[in-house]
């Protein structure tokens, strides 16, 4: 019985051609980068060393809480999009620093995300008033508040919508250097409400971005004078009823038919209760700006000592879920997110040095390494071209093709995900090259096996398809499983290796199903491959069988027809 025909290997092609302009035009999109990420060794990027401090005054630093620090700030960096990012350790308790060398990044934003202790309060707020510092400093009226304050949103939805009034990155104007004093003021607390307190309040330039970009952690248990992000309001906040530790999770999202992206923040158990005790408690006050209302109904949510935004509630929030809704680009949304979803640090960190570093691997290192590579897949395709001729040929465009989507998907994955390439990556291509030549290897010496039993070239390309695939798909498993174990058990460049290596072998598989089996297919029905001549590969002196057995396309003549001549021989 003659084995089945092959599936319709035109439309495999054409399939596989859908697939690389798909891959072409999202890498290509105008507009967007088209380039693969280089890491630390191929291109340098920015190094940040920071000197940890106690966030209580007189405490230690412990080896648990560098390591807690490492853990948070490498999650942070991640979640940046980067991979193959650096972070370490030099000494030890006090006098250990934390070195974070990060691939590409702009150093600003690198320092503002590392050094950030996250510390998330929720307060009720118990007055709102101007951002200027008042020349006497009497104790604020009650129901004095500023009614041009951003802090009372409304909010329409049962859970916490907080509209922000800007975005909790700094703007350029609220630099460092725009500061006329060069160094912050203390953050104004107390453990209660004292006039000594509000008149510390009444003192504080909100107009100074000293004071308001963040940066400083804040007590959750005492009374917190503070600006918000924006630098046009001043806060009297009441103790917290909520902290960061009871945030379970934050995800930058967008809404559908939003105007702007979101943080969405859920909360354990035991935040829940507080927030539905809270918004219980503050929707029955008067609204922040009114006669008599202090306190109001509004709370505030602070971020590293700076209030983000300060919603007002219109109803009972039951739901243990909130949103920080505001003027939020799709990066800082996602900046915020990561900052409250992988904890606060348990310790302050200081930037004591910021520098641009060099490749690792010096440009003659690189060089000689992509010749190295370029060399070897030289004398692979030669090897193909010289043994198997014109299934050759197939084997080398079939490496080109798998290569073009490796490049693409590099680069698309370098949009999504942050892929980054370094000399380990490139490693692991290189080893996946031999992967996909065995692949080629395996498929035409089962053709040649069937021919050598009688088939003719176009069965032959049938059914040794059949009985390679089972051995391809066996070694690329093997492949794929040791690059998991390999990414999900180790760490840095390793990962990398481990990545590209499973990534280049389920590309294989698609070439070898896509492309090679297809075209191998379609040549072997053409009248120039069937008549078996030397530059097909497929000679009966390479073959060891009678030319005729190639064409006669009948297994038990061809079979006849070599055992005769072996009975005579």
């Amino acid at each position: 019985m003659a084995p089945p025909t092959t599936s319709k290997p035109v439309r495999l092609l054409v399939a596989l051609g859908v697939v690389i302009v798909g891959l072409a035009v999202w890498a290509f999109w105008p507009g967007t980068s088209s380039s693969v990420r280089l890491g630390l060794d191929l291109q340098g990027g920015t190094q940040v060393i920071l000197k940890p401090t106690p966030i209580s005054e007189g405490a230690e630093i412990t080896d648990e809480q560098l390591s807690q620090t490492v853990s948070i700030i490498r999650q942070r960096v991640d979640g940046l999009g980067v991979a193959e990012a650096e972070v370490t350790t030099q000494g030890s308790g006090g006098g250990a620093v934390i070195v974070v060398s990060v691939p590409g990044v702009n150093q600003d934003r690198v320092v503002d995300l590392v050094q950030r202790t996250a510390l998330l309060d929720f307060r009720p707020v118990w007055g709102i008033s101007g951002a200027a510092p008042l020349t006497a400093t009497p104790a604020p009226e009650p129901g004095a508040t500023d009614a041009a304050s951003p802090g009372a949103s409304p909010s329409a939805s049962p859970s916490a919508s907080a509209s922000a009034p800007a975005s909790t990155a700094a703007s350029a104007a609220a630099s460092p250097e725009a500061s006329g004093s060069g160094t912050p003021a203390p953050l104004v607390q107390a453990a209660e409400n004292s006039p000594e307190f509000q008149e510390q309040l009444a003192a504080l330039d909100c107009t100074d971005p000293l004071n308001f970009t963040g940066g400083r952690p804040d007590d959750p248990e005492k009374w917190l004078g503070t600006c918000d992000v924006t630098g046009t309001a001043k806060y009297n906040l009441e103790p917290a009823f909520i902290k960061g530790t009871n945030v379970t999770n934050a995800n930058a999202v967008l809404p559908q038919g939003g105007m702007g992206w979101v943080v969405s923040l859920e909360f354990d158990s035991e935040g829940a209760r507080a927030l539905a005790d809270a918004s219980t408690k503050l929707t029955g006050l008067p609204e922040c700006g009114t006669p008599g209302g202090n306190p109001c109904n509004a709370f505030a949510i602070v971020l590293d000592g700076v209030v983000t935004s300060a919603p007002r509630f219109n109803e009972p929030i039951l739901g243990g879920q909130a949103q920080i809704e505001g003027d939020f680009t799709a990066q800082e949304a996602r900046d915020l997110a990561n900052v409250l979803k992988y904890g606060a640090l348990p310790v302050t960190l200081e930037p004591v040095d910021v520098t641009t570093v060099s490749p690792t691997v010096g440009n003659d290192q690189l060089r000689a390494g992509i010749i190295a590579g370029l060399l070897g897949l030289l004398l692979v395709g030669v090897y193909l071209l010289l043994y198997y001729r014109m299934l050759g040929l197939v084997a080398v465009l079939s490496l080109v093709i798998a290569g073009g989507i490796l490049y693409l998907a590099f680069v698309v994955l370098s949009k999504t995900i942050g892929l980054t390439l370094t000399l380990a990556g490139v490693a692991g291509a290189i080893v996946a090259i031999g992967i996909t030549a065995d692949s080629f290897i395996v498929y035409f010496e089962r053709i040649r096996d069937e021919i050598r039993d009688g088939k003719s070239l176009r069965q032959a390309c049938d059914s040794g398809w059949v009985r390679a695939r089972r051995t391809l798909l066996a070694a690329d498993f093997v492949s794929i499983l040791a690059a998991a174990v390999l990414y999900f058990l180790s760490v840095g460049s390793v990962r990398g290796f481990a990545f590209v290596l499973g990534l280049t072998t389920l590309i294989d598989i698609l070439v070898a199903f896509w492309f090679t089996h297809p075209l191998t297919v379609l040549i072997g029905r053409t009248a120039w491959m069937q008549r078996g001549s030397k530059m097909t590969g497929l000679d009966k002196s390479r073959l060891g069988v009678d030319h005729s057995a190639q064409s006669s396309g009948g297994r038990g003549r061809g079979r006849t027809r070599q055992s005769s001549k072996e009975v005579s021989a």
